[in-house]
């Protein structure tokens, strides 16, 4: 049981930098410090930032919104932006990353978390994480911004990809954003249609927004869209050629959105992210390669076809991840010598010493990385 309400943990911050001196003067360790202030409150740390779980919310059949609050160490996000949460399962420390859809003063936060059967972090997270428990909170990333320019906005989301995309639109709307928005929200079954309540809402308080649902697996109802992303679907989007763009969602969705993009010639901007790992450039034959792990003291036959995070794993390894499609750069490591090829443009890399992500590279040659 913690000895101090979480209510203080946040104003005791300040109060910390005396120890924060000693330990950048070799005086004392971190860890040291660490491991009794977390008896005081588990929330309580001299650096690291830790969250204490105060709502849960689900906003669809397969997707839980959690509201957070940091403790003092939290240093705020913006809106669109990606979070990395940790947590440790029979010994193994975990971490992925989930979206922001909304930030709050006083260190709240919320994050989206959509059910992957079989996962190892989201099903424990939706089912078993409960009001009071506390995670910790890893870097902040991610380009997604709303247009500057006050002009319309047309924001296509498939799947989990609503949520840096509400984010945004929530923030936007609060601050009196007036231009015409329209969000297209792609998924399977109605079931899935998260923030219906709400988004509904919005489009009653708000006379510049629409929202339209497209079913990909199911029947539609009435007013709602059927099937993936086609050019059809915008049809009725009024002044499409003066919208501003962004997308989230897999890879493939993604991919769509911007050859259409590209073919319409639209002069606004388009903002893209995806969520699942790139499609491989597979422009080399398939061939086998050595990889020295060189910390790991392992070397590896492998392939030249998947990522070093993929064969890493594979032989029971536990690098530090988080997005597993090069954005959030929690797996980067140094190359050592050798050469990797970068799997969703061809590039090549072979300068020693040079950081590397490994979701993002194969080995093209016997390479040696510090892992």
């Amino acid at each position: 049981m913690a000895l101090l309400p979480f209510t203080w943990v946040r104003g005791l911050t300040h109060l910390l930098h005396p120890l924060r001196v000693l330990v950048a003067r070799g005086w004392l360790r971190e860890s040291d410090v660490d491991a009794a202030l977390a008896l005081l409150h588990p929330a309580l740390r001299l650096n690291r930032v830790f969250a204490r779980v105060m709502q849960r919310q689900w906003v669809a059949e397969d997707m839980l919104e959690l509201t957070l609050r940091a403790n003092g160490n939290w240093r705020g996000a913006k809106p669109g932006q990606h979070l990395q949460l940790y947590l440790e399962r029979d010994g193994v420390r975990l971490s992925r990353s989930y979206s922001l859809t909304a930030l709050q003063l006083g260190g709240r936060l919320q994050v989206a978390i959509k059910h992957q059967p079989g996962g190892r972090v989201s099903p424990y997270l939706l089912e078993h994480l409960a009001v009071g428990d506390v995670l910790e909170l890893g870097a902040v990333y991610g380009e997604l911004s709303w247009p500057e320019a006050q002009q319309g906005v047309l924001l296509l989301a498939a799947g989990s990809g609503i949520t840096p995309l509400l984010g945004l639109l929530r923030a936007a709307l609060a601050r009196g954003f007036s231009a015409p928005v329209t969000l297209l929200h792609y998924v399977r079954e109605q079931g899935q249609r998260a923030f219906v309540d709400e988004l509904q809402a919005l489009q009653a308080q708000h006379s510049n927004l629409q929202v339209r649902w497209s079913l990909t697996a199911s029947e539609a109802e009435a007013g709602e869209l059927m099937g993936r992303f086609t050019a059809e679907h915008l049809a009725a989007v009024p002044q499409l050629i003066q919208r501003s763009v962004l997308t989230c969602g897999p890879a493939g969705f993604v991919s769509q959105v911007q050859q259409w993009w590209q073919t319409a010639g639209l002069p606004g901007a388009l903002q893209a992210e995806a969520f699942t790992p790139p499609a491989l450039n597979r422009d080399v034959s398939l061939r086998q390669v050595m990889v020295n792990f060189a910390r790991s003291h392992q070397q590896n036959r492998v392939d030249n076809q998947r990522s070093l995070l993929d064969q890493a794993e594979d032989f029971g390894m536990k690098p530090a991840h988080g997005c597993r499609q090069g954005i959030c750069a929690s797996c980067t490591c140094t190359l050592l010598s050798g050469t990797v090829r970068d799997v969703r443009t061809g590039a090549l890399f072979s300068e020693p010493g040079q950081p590397i992500r490994l979701c993002i590279s194969a080995p093209h040659s016997d390479v040696e990385i510090d892992l």
